[in-house]
């Protein structure tokens, strides 16, 4: 989950923010952003949904691309 840290860093939330955004503890949030836990899918949509961006960013940090 290399890209949920990023985009919560570069909105500038905290980690509380969006774990209360999300209705998630803040200890789940960080146990997602460190890869000692995965989301659900639902979680992952939620969260693509919050951040505005896809799910591919939030797993790997990098844009979609198409070859």
């Amino acid at each position: 989950m290399k890209g949920l840290r990023e985009i919560r860093k570069n909105k500038k939330l905290n980690q509380l923010q969006v774990a209360m955004a999300l209705n998630i503890s803040r200890e789940a949030l960080s146990h997602y952003e460190t890869g000692k836990r995965e989301p659900s899918l639902s979680l992952l949509v939620q969260m693509s949904k919050y951040f505005n961006v896809s799910i591919h960013f939030l797993i790997t940090g990098e844009e979609f691309k198409k070859k």
